[in-house]
């Protein structure tokens, strides 16, 4: 293209300097005024009229009838004709071919030949380098085609004069025409503003307006068109040339599609200049429109415009009569300057113009009718997976004015707010969302954690089938959140996750001198640094409902608060974004008030009757109709609203993606799955065991993203006793039993000892039980025995205890069902006993699990003297409220409130505070 039309301008400068080269022979021939004047007489004759001009100018008449100018006159028309030669030989044809490559399709056809159909090309296409708009000649010689530049080329600006006005509105309307034809229609909006009156220019376009290819401004109300204008140019500028490309041209090249239509705005003046305000707006639009897609044709609009800008002037020739309608009218193009007559086109007659707008419409209305399907934003299966996230993640989710709009997430738009009530199709959105960004980057460039606080599970389709039914999922995705109202600290742990992984990175780019992902990527690229370390995706964070997280005013708020400023203002820098999205607008209330948070969310989405999620003077979601959104890059301000159509992301497309994404990336780790409905298995969770040497005991999963199990290490150190705490048996005693079997089959193969203690009676069936899965020696000890086994016990402490540790002897475990029951069984000696087993037993490689019913009887079995509570080194706790754990923590508070399936636990070689847990299937949890 470039090529082109360096071509188009080289064949006209080798026409100017012809031009250039007469106009100097006939100026050094001129030796006196009266010469002087004669000869530009007869120069003026020349080039504008002919000879015949005479007989309607009686003074050049008179003039060249001087035989002493017959000399001036031949020379003049010699030296013109001598320095024209060589251009009128092949040139003419030469520079048509020129234009005729440069006005493809509708550019450049005949008019003449212009059927009632519309829309050739079915999308953007190639974008014409010029538009046709007549016929061109020099000094009488042969005819070439004019065009001039428009749309990303130039504006236009039209001088007619009162003779020639509607000759010049015809050819504006032709060139409008052409621009509609050659796109589908929709890629082109035409805004159209006359002075004079409310429905005079164009109106064989008027059949347009019904579709929105074509408004009509109050004539009194320009400076609301400019307005217009000026937003769309801000938007543009702000958010689709964020990355760097100084135009939608350049944009469109480098990316092989063009995220955005023209607006095309025809003002119609009447030769008068416009208001100083009015002025300097105009001014304003035309210095920034061309690299925005906003096009300014003015006819007879005054205005000093800076390139890029082209001119058509209408004229009447020297000695027409203005009232004689038959005679010729000539203009001239700045393009091909004052020498080359330029004849517009025939006006094509109003009713074949109505008749073509009418098909325009229609072809509009049918295309509009089959933006529905959402396989027509996603990439081509060949290219799924290519695109690149350094400056950012793109992708399109729905179509505005019939073009694909896009949601960007980038340093200039690095947050997101989507709002909408139930059933204004939020999900749908977010599912869209998440599946264009699968079908355009690879795992490399982009991870996914996926969070729905409702009750809902849209995600969980993302995730491999837990029965292993379906074995595709989506390879992007590292967490998949379900079911988690009751479960805010799953929330605030991927909050604290986000928070570390922008720590990691800073503390990276710190080390290599970048300030951003995208120079950290490149600083590791230029020095070959491959693996994990080079491995930087952009991570999107998609929270649904995230209000849940602002619920009451506890610890968990206060952290989540924290966390998501924290994560807010430094993510835009790390890569990491956030989309929370929320039906209920308590959520965006909770960040009102928060302009560190709320003002980092630039992107916002408002679905059908959304509110707060725009600024808040911009109301325009209420009027929204069903599968709209308001998408929205500058903050929520009016000026950057886009209305979008989004099409349904049904069900079979998005499994489409899925399947596609996960045969390019098969051996990408799965996903970790939280389901609040759903109890972790407890096999898997062992399976996830360090081995390292240390026994474990199994308890449940945490609630973090990288679904770790939680488990106490019995290793032989003091304190390394685990206790279940918990009033209901149903719970806590597969709990301990889950405990106990992790624990034992963690033990060296050549020796476990198991001493089972069933001191609460309908514990003995669990006992009995465990029995049978638990290898190495078991016994077991009831009510009737225990005194006297746990006096045995104390012994065998002391013994191993004097003889060096546990060199020689094999481990004993020593497991309480009801210990609560083994006070009225023991006297005070007994206690002291039991106490000396907790102390000093895990050093001689005997440990204690067991289940206490309530904290308090716990509490006064550690109690000094003889014991203390970090004899205990590890407790879980079920169905027990936080204040009745206090004594556990040495007196400080603990905001709890016990659910089912979850647990605390605190391991105090590990943490200072209980943490949340989720019971396994076979530990209480389901």
């Amino acid at each position: 293209m470039a090529r082109r039309r360096d071509r188009i301008r080289a064949a006209f400068e080798h026409f100017h300097a012809a031009a250039a080269a007469a106009l100097g022979a006939a100026e050094v021939r001129r030796d006196r005024a009266a010469r002087a004047h004669a000869e530009a007489m007869a120069e003026l004759w020349l080039r504008e009229t002919g000879h015949d001009a005479a007989q309607h100018d009686p003074e050049l008449a008179r003039v060249l009838a001087n035989p002493q100018l017959a000399d001036v006159v031949a020379r003049v028309a010699e030296d013109r004709a001598h320095a024209f030669d060589r251009w009128q030989g092949d040139s003419p044809q030469l520079l048509s071919d020129i234009v005729a490559g440069a006005t493809p399709g509708a550019a450049g056809d005949d008019p003449a030949e212009w059927k009632a159909v519309a829309g050739e090309a079915e999308a953007v296409g190639e974008v014409p380098e010029m538009w046709a708009l007549g016929t061109g000649s020099v000094e009488g010689g042969a005819p070439f085609r004019v065009a001039v530049p428009l749309l990303d080329g130039a504006h236009l600006q039209v001088v007619s004069s009162p003779r020639t006005r509607e000759r010049a509105e015809a050819m504006v309307e032709q060139l409008v025409l052409r621009m509609l034809r050659h796109f589908r229609p929709g890629v082109v909006g035409v805004h159209v503003w006359d002075v004079g009156q409310l429905a005079g220019a164009l109106p064989g376009l008027y059949p347009l307006t019904r579709t929105g290819l074509l408004t009509v401004h109050d004539p009194t109300r320009l400076e609301a068109l400019l307005a217009q204008l000026a937003d769309r140019i801000r938007r543009v500028q702000t958010r689709v040339l964020a990355a760097g490309s100084t135009s939608l041209r350049e944009l469109a090249e480098q990316s092989g599609k063009r995220p955005e239509s023209w607006m095309v705005a025809v003002l119609v003046g009447n030769g008068r200049e416009l208001p100083e305000a009015e002025l300097r707006q105009l001014q304003r639009v035309a210095r920034g429109g061309i690299a925005a897609g906003v096009v300014l044709m003015l006819l007879d609009v005054p205005v000093a415009l800076r390139r890029p800008v082209e001119s058509v002037t209408f004229g009447d020739p020297p000695g027409v009569d203005p009232a004689d309608e038959s005679a010729p009218v000539p203009a001239h193009t700045s393009l091909t300057g004052p020498h080359v007559r330029v004849e517009p086109d025939p006006p094509v007659p109003q009713d074949e113009v109505t008749t073509i707008a009418t098909a325009i419409a229609a072809a509009h209305e049918e295309w509009r009718g089959r933006l529905g399907a959402f396989a027509d934003l996603l990439p081509a299966a060949e290219d799924r997976g290519r695109e690149r996230s350094h400056q950012g993640l793109v992708t399109e989710i729905g179509f505005a004015d019939g073009m694909p709009a896009q949601l960007c997430l980038d340093d200039h738009s690095p947050h997101a707010l989507v709002g909408g009530p139930s059933g204004s199709g939020k999900t749908n959105l977010l599912l869209a969302w998440i599946s264009g960004l699968a079908a355009r980057y690879g795992p490399g460039e982009v991870e996914l954690y996926l969070l729905d606080f409702k009750e809902g599970v849209s995600f969980t389709q993302f995730a491999p089938h837990p029965d292993g039914h379906r074995p595709d999922r989506l390879p992007q995705a590292r967490l998949i959140g379900v079911n988690v109202n009751t479960d805010r600290e799953f929330g605030l742990a991927l909050l604290r996750h986000l928070s570390d992984v922008m720590r990691s990175r800073a503390e990276a780019a710190r080390r290599y001198g970048a300030t951003k992902l995208a120079e950290l990527r490149a600083e590791l690229a230029d020095r070959g640094i491959t693996g994990p370390e080079a491995r930087l995706p952009r991570i999107v964070a998609v929270i649904d409902e995230f209000q849940f997280l602002f619920t009451g005013r506890d610890a968990v708020s206060a952290e989540a608060t924290a966390l998501l400023e924290d994560v807010a203002r430094r993510g835009r820098s790390q890569g990491v974004h956030l989309v929370l999205a929320s039906q209920d607008i308590s959520g965006i209330d909770a960040l009102w008030g928060r302009s560190a948070i709320f003002e980092q969310f630039v992107l916002r989405i408002a679905l059908p009757r959304a509110r707060r999620i725009l600024a808040q003077d911009n109301e325009a979601a209420l009027e929204l109709p069903r599968w709209h959104a308001i998408v929205n890059h500058d903050s929520g301000v009016e000026h950057g609203n886009q209305v979008v159509k989004v099409p349904e992301a049904g069900a079979a497309l998005v499994r489409d993606v899925q399947r596609v994404a996960f045969a390019s990336y098969p051996d990408e780790p799965e996903p970790v799955v939280f389901d609040g409905a759903r109890a972790p298995a407890h096999d898997a969770l062992v399976a996830r065991l360090p081995v390292d040497g240390v026994p474990r005991a199994l308890v449940g999963q945490f609630v973090d993203v990288h679904g770790s199990p939680a488990a106490a290490g019995l290793a032989d150190a003091p304190g390394r006793n685990l206790g279940v705490i918990g009033p209901d048996a149903r719970v806590a005693v597969p709990l301990l039993c889950s405990a106990v079997e992790s624990y034992v089959d963690g033990l060296p193969d050549d020796g476990a000892r198991v001493l089972l203690a069933p001191l609460a009676p309908d514990a003995a069936p669990d006992a009995d039980e465990l029995a049978g899965r638990l290898r190495g020696e078991v016994e077991k000890v009831f009510a009737d025995g225990f005194a006297d086994r746990v006096r045995e016990l104390a012994a065998t402490v002391r013994d191993r205890t004097g003889a060096g540790g546990t060199a020689g002897h094999a481990p004993l475990v020593v497991v309480l069902f009801g210990a609560d029951a083994a006070e009225p069984m023991l006297d005070r000696t007994g206690t002291e006993d039991l106490r000396a087993v907790l102390r000093h037993g895990p050093g001689a490689g005997v440990h204690v699990l067991g289940w206490w019913q309530a904290a308090q009887r716990l509490k006064t079995l550690l109690a000094p003297p003889g014991a203390a509570i970090d004899d205990l080194g590890a407790w879980i706790a079920t169905g027990v409220q936080g204040a009745d754990l206090t004594p556990l923590l040495g007196g400080q508070p603990l905001d709890w409130t016990p659910a089912p399936g979850r647990g605390l636990f605190l391991d105090r070689a590990r943490y200072s505070r209980p943490q949340l847990v989720i019971l396994t299937d076979r530990g209480g949890g389901g």
